[in-house]
Order: structure tokens, then sequence, then C-alpha cells
């Protein structure tokens, strides 16, 4: 249920508010990199993954947006239970994006075996990830499942990282910055998965994550 103090009426405004501003980012830098991009190219690619990325996060914001503006303290766990899947399952195929772009942007490519590990662990998160023991609909899933479920996604985070930030330092470019991006996001939603159900403020580490994704999606603007 919602709480009704006032101070937590501000901060659901805020974070409403912060949710809806990081979705209009992320849709129209889509938008616009889908309307100046050649089939195909770079910029095409990322525009396909801007859109993943926002498509997920709506599919689990939009609902959580409305559970903690619901004066009517309606019980909304299976939508934001489902939400959260399909953000689960959209944020592994953005990291695929962002593997394959790395490849096509930089005049190197990585070997099959790093290959091999990030289309493995990307297979292997969205099958744990739709395993019914996850109890996505329930009012509060197991945290060990939590915790499985993302260690192949923190392999696959980890291997994309370390790719773009050896191709930064090598050759530098307009996607930079973007490794850091990717370790900001991961240092703000491991404590999220460990720690928010005992200590619910943690959760709001979640803003300077979407903050790190909306970096990353606005890095591809420059792309040609």
């Amino acid at each position: 249920m919602v709480q009704t103090n006032p101070k937590r009426k501000m901060m659901n405004t805020v974070e409403a508010i912060f949710d809806l501003l990081y979705l209009f980012t992320v849709f129209i830098a889509a938008v616009l990199l889908y309307m100046t991009a050649e089939p195909g190219s770079l910029r095409w690619q990322y525009a396909l993954m801007a859109f993943t990325l926002g498509i997920g996060d709506a599919s689990h914001l939009i609902p959580r947006i409305y559970a903690i503006t619901d004066k009517n303290n309606h019980n909304h766990t299976a939508v934001l239970g489902m939400g959260k899947l399909i953000a689960s399952i959209t944020m592994t195929l953005f990291y695929i994006f962002l593997w394959e772009i790395g490849n096509g942007y930089y005049p190197f490519h990585a070997n099959k075996y790093l290959s091999i590990i990030v289309y493995g662990s990307a297979l292997l998160r969205i099958f744990l990830c739709v395993l019914p023991q996850n109890r996505w609909l329930d009012e509060n899933p197991p945290l060990i499942w939590g915790i499985i479920r993302n260690i192949p996604f923190f392999i696959l985070g980890m291997t994309v990282m370390l790719f773009y930030m050896i191709a930064a330092f090598k050759y530098g470019g307009s996607l930079s910055l973007l490794w850091l991006a990717i370790l900001i996001s991961f240092v703000c939603y491991l404590p999220v998965v460990l720690f928010s159900k005992t200590n619910p403020k943690v959760g709001m580490l979640m803003l300077p994550k979407s903050c790190a994704y909306a970096a990353i999606v606005l890095m591809g603007v420059s792309l040609t």
C-alpha cells in the first residue's frame, strides 16, 4: 500500500516527475536517431537500442508512476511485477545492442570467446528471468532469485563495459565515456538488488542509474 504522509507524497511526486522526464528523454532521442539514420547504420542500430530501452523501462515505470500516485491505494503488485520481467529482458537485449554497436564502431573486434560470454550470459539471463521460481507477480518475490538472475547480467554488463573501456583508452571517440556510464549504472543497481527489501531508501539509487542509461542513449546522437 502507498503511504500517505506528506513527506512520502512529495518523494513520490519527485520520483514520478523524474521517471517521466527520463522516459521522455530516451524516446525523443530514439526518435531523432531513427529519423536521421540510414537503415542498417550504427546510428540506426543505436535508435533501435534506445527504443528497446525505452519500451522496457516504460513497461515498469509507467505502472510504477501510477502506483505511487494512486490515491485509492489499489494493489498494483501484479502489473509492477510483469513490468519488471519485461524490463529485465529488454535490458539484456540493450546490452546485446551495445556489444554489436561497439564492435561496429571501433576499428577492432573482440575475440570470439568474449562474444560467447556475452551471448551466453544474455541467453542464461533471459532463461533465468522467465522461470516461475522468480514469482514476479508476488508481493514478496524471493531475494535469492533476484541474485541468481543478476549474476549472468553482471557478467554481461562487465564484459561490455571492459570492451568499451579498452576501446575508449585506445581510440577515443564519441562513445569514450560509455564504459563509465555502464559502471555507474551497475554501482547503483547492485545495492538495490541486494538491500532494497531491507532498506527501501536504497531504491533511490535507481535515479542515478536511470541518468546513466539516459547518458548512454544521448551519446549516440553524435554517431553518423
